[in-house]
């Protein structure tokens, strides 16, 4: 299992969730819970057919990367990590 980031943004009437891991791989929910299991899913689903498995970097390293100094996350939002399980073609 590896652990992804996950961000999580306050939209106007739910919240939407996105990991710069896992480019191309969003999802939405009504709650931070919900959207969090949607992401999940979401994530292992993609996964599921990818040729070459991102790397999960973790938070310390997208802090570092600089992930939230670049204007484009919300000014409300959440950071959490997925555990995802990886298809064992992988």
């Amino acid at each position: 299992m590896e652990k992804y980031l996950v961000i999580i943004e306050k939209a106007e009437n739910n919240y939407s969730a996105f990991s710069s891991d896992v480019t191309g791989c969003v999802a939405t929910g009504t709650s931070v819970e919900d959207t969090t299991a949607a992401m999940k899913e979401a994530m292992e689903f993609h996964l599921e057919d990818m040729s070459e498995m991102p790397h999960a970097k973790g938070i310390s390293q997208h802090i570092n990367d600089g992930i939230f100094r670049n204007g484009e996350v919300a000014e409300v939002f959440f950071i959490t990590e997925v555990e995802v399980q990886i298809p064992h073609n992988a």
